[in-house]
């Protein structure tokens, strides 16, 4: 029998703490500690944060180092943040202790792109130490890049790709209904789309992965962002908004190549939105329309990180992408 794989859990937020949980529900891996840099979190037993009732007997550090002084570890499972600028330093402390990495940072999804320079800093880091960094989610590292590369497997010819991705927000934690702009004036969510940090992350880093994998230079990106009205009161466990007031984004990404248009990704999240469903659209030969019902976005992102640990440890170092991997399944 192998022996399991050691996990830390990096970052104590609602991703991380259920991805936690599900990494104790899984044979072949071992919690073994957890860091998060929250105040009323640090020094309670990892049992009382993951809300499990029982004490784990692992407290809530708020450096790795400190787990490192007295653990084995294998994979650090990082959950903290979407944008390089607040995730690379804590990138390169995992590498520099000597450990793989599984994130769902989606800016380091396929990096190469929008964030060559620290791209190419984390991959030297990672093959100096002799580890492995992946980023990964349900999108991006799945629905828009992974999902619709693998079906053209079983095309002589593709000329275009439309993937959209329709969501219910309302089935969503609360976190992701504000970071869609629940409740705002629709001059709130522009201002704060303008801002940045705001919305969905990751529609460029799917589009470069599919271009990269074609072959194909990307000569031209076009992205817009629009806002979702409510034309009624609607309600959730999180947010109650009135009419006229946003409930939600629709978002598109197109790139094209020296032929034109190739890629077109349409992503919509929205409180009580009918259409919740992902659509993967290839036209080519032949051509392919295949729509996906039931995919939680909270829940396949906890699943394909945790599933993607075993390929990550085996795997050659360096910063990797879900198309450099052998397939992620459950295991």
């Amino acid at each position: 029998m192998a022996p399991k794989i050691r996990v830390i859990q990096y970052g104590l937020g609602p991703i991380g703490c259920a991805m936690a949980r599900h990494v104790l529900e899984r044979d072949g891996l071992e919690l073994v500690g957890g860091v998060d840099v929250a105040p009323a979190k640090v020094g309670k037993d990892m049992g009382e944060v993951l809300g499990l009732g029982r004490s784990l007997g692992l407290p809530v550090v708020g450096k790795l180092t400190e787990i490192l002084a007295h653990k084995q570890v294998d994979v650090v499972l990082h959950t903290t943040n979407s944008y390089f600028e607040q995730f690379k330093s804590q990138i390169l402390e995992i590498l520099q202790a000597g450990l793989d990495i599984v994130s769902t940072s989606e800016e380091l999804s396929f990096p190469w792109i929008a964030h060559p320079a620290p791209a190419q800093e984390i991959d030297k880091a990672a093959k100096q130490f002799g580890k492995t960094v992946l980023a990964t989610g349900v999108n991006p590292g799945f629905l828009m890049d992974t999902l619709p590369l693998s079906l053209t497997g079983i095309c002589q010819r593709v000329d275009h790709i439309e993937v959209r991705r329709e969501q219910n927000a309302s089935k969503r934690r609360g976190p992701f209904q504000a970071k869609i702009g629940s409740g705002m004036t629709v001059n709130e969510f522009n201002t704060k789309m303008a801002e940045g940090h705001m919305g969905h992350v990751g529609l460029p880093e799917s589009v470069g992965a599919i271009f990269h994998r074609f072959g194909k230079k990307l000569v031209r990106y076009e992205a817009k962002v629009e806002p979702v009205v409510a034309d009624r009161l609607v309600k959730t466990d999180h947010f109650e908004v009135a009419p006229g007031r946003v409930i939600g984004l629709r978002q598109t990404a197109q790139g094209f190549s020296d032929q034109g248009e190739l890629v077109k990704l349409v992503f919509v999240a929205a409180l009580d939105w009918e259409c919740d469903q992902d659509t993967v659209i290839i036209t080519g030969k032949p051509d392919l329309n295949v729509t996906i019902k039931g995919t939680h976005g909270d829940l396949a992102t906890i699943a394909i990180a945790v599933n993607a640990v075993p390929r990550v440890h085996e795997a050659a170092p360096g910063l990797v992408t879900m198309q450099d991997l052998p397939i992620v399944t459950m295991w």
